[in-house]
């Protein structure tokens, strides 16, 4: 009886006299008594009917607390996976390098990001002014490694992002940074390589951390409602990570047969599908398809040279536009007619520049593989009569393309030289740039400086005697 008299006696002035909040308020402070706790409970349901009544705090830290609730949904508290202070450094932006700088940062990891804050995550976000917010780090397709040679500090390594931001983290304490590497790195390999793809392993971990069953039978429902390809293309993505190995040695596999299959360069030019060209060809090939001892396209450059370009300052030492070379030589291989007075060749770098890859692309150079030990025999002789005439010996012996030639353009050299005054071009620079694109060794060996040194002095030779070893002048 006199507890049934307590209850209605406490009871009924908080239901007469509540109207608010208030009211609820100033009763849970004054409570002291196993009574009054019981009316308080009474008085929160009695209040006000269909509207859930939220806990008053008693004090700041619990508010706090629940200001960290509302700005962090519950799922993503979830989702943290560690969480404390490291060193840290931000060393590019974006592939902009950028000054290094320690600072000491409260670090915190989850399932697909890194955060970064001056201070504690709850400090930070209690103090946190209006519309900021942390440094986040996207850690889809990241990538992690140790960078000892970024920094003299130890236990460092770094982060590079998709987007080209590169991050150092570092603890002088061997156990805090090896384990931050490992829980960064796993969270990384979890993650699609894509930075694009949505994460699934996001979506399984809500799946794993809901508690209740409505997700998850949510989820498999929208599996087995999709039409079969929807469905058949939903498990392809959720099973994609597994299958990339199989795909690859699958891709790797047919173009394995196929390289092994296809014809060989002959058979393509037996059967005519590869028709032969000027660059690259051999070059008694090359006569061999003209009919004659001297290609067709040496002729034409020689002449659109000796048209405009004797006077030229530094002809064939200057480079000429490679791009535009490389078009004059897609036209010739194509047997296009060439034309070499269009205004596109106007420069004449292009058209000597075309020449010199010609003679430089050449399988086997003009002075053939198997005269060069016995060109640079005669030009170690100390007496130079000798040298002449055992030079005009060889040449006479050359093939006829190679022989003729070599005549036409030392020929056309000599004209160069003629006008040294004017275009800055001596014997001795002509040999430079055509000694080792003219003769060349099958096998170069450790002798290559020597050599070159052979190279140019025979072709020196060849300009300033071209009329007594071309047998134009007697001796």
């Amino acid at each position: 009886m006199q507890k049934s008299t307590n209850s209605d006696t406490s009871v009924e002035p908080l239901s007469s006299t509540c109207q608010g909040t208030g009211t609820v308020q100033m009763r849970i402070k004054n409570a002291n008594s196993h009574h009054d706790r019981l009316s308080q409970s009474k008085s929160m349901i009695l209040t006000d009917i269909g509207k859930s009544t939220e806990p008053i705090s008693r004090h700041r830290r619990n508010h706090s607390q629940h200001v960290l609730k509302d700005i962090i949904p519950p799922l993503e508290q979830l989702m943290v996976e560690k969480e404390g202070y490291l060193q840290k450094a931000k060393i590019a932006d974006g592939g902009k390098k950028l000054r290094k700088n320690w600072a000491t940062s409260w670090i915190v990891l989850s399932s697909r990001k890194i955060e970064f804050y001056k201070e504690s995550k709850q400090q930070a976000l209690s103090n946190m002014k209006t519309g900021h917010k942390p440094e986040s780090v996207d850690l889809c397709g990241a990538h992690i490694e140790w960078a000892k040679e970024k920094s003299s500090r130890k236990n460092v390594f770094q982060i590079t992002t998709v987007s080209g931001n590169e991050f150092l983290l570092q603890s002088d304490i061997d156990f805090i940074i090896l384990d931050w590497f490992h829980a960064i790195k796993n969270a990384i390999d979890r993650l699609p390589k894509d930075p694009n793809c949505p994460s699934r392993s996001l979506e399984l971990f809500k799946i794993q951390r809901s508690s209740s069953t409505e997700l998850l039978s949510h989820y498999d429902g929208e599996i087995k409602e999709q039409k079969p390809e929807h469905r058949k293309s939903l498990m392809f993505r959720l099973h994609h990570s597994a299958s990339d190995t199989s795909d690859k040695n699958r891709v790797k596999s047919r173009l394995k047969k196929f390289i092994t299959r296809r014809p060989s360069l002959k058979t393509l030019q037996e059967k005519g599908l590869i028709k032969d060209q000027i660059f690259g060809s051999h070059l008694h090939k090359v006569c061999e398809r003209e009919n004659s001892t001297v290609p067709q396209f040496v002729k034409q450059c020689i002449e659109a040279v000796e048209k405009r370009g004797l006077d030229v300052d530094g002809i064939y030492r200057v480079s000429g536009n490679l791009a535009t070379i490389q078009k004059l030589r897609f036209i010739v291989n194509q047997e296009e007619k060439l034309n070499l007075d269009d205004s596109q060749w106007e420069d004449v770098h292009v058209v000597t520049g075309a020449l010199k890859m010609f003679f430089r692309e050449l399988p086997e150079p003009l002075f053939p593989y198997s005269f060069f030990e016995q060109f640079v025999e005669a030009i170690k002789k100390q007496d130079n009569n000798a040298r002449i005439k055992t030079i005009k010996s060889l040449i006479q012996k050359l093939p006829p393309p190679n022989r003729d030639t070599m005549k036409v353009l030392f020929g056309h050299l000599t004209k160069i030289v003629a006008k040294a005054s004017k275009n800055l071009m001596s014997t001795q620079s002509l040999g430079i740039v055509f000694g080792p694109t003219l003769l060349r060794a099958e096998n170069e060996t450790g002798n290559m400086a020597v050599h070159m040194v052979y190279q140019n002095q025979i072709a020196e030779l060849m300009l300033s005697e071209y009329n007594k070893i071309f047998g134009l002048e007697e001796d």
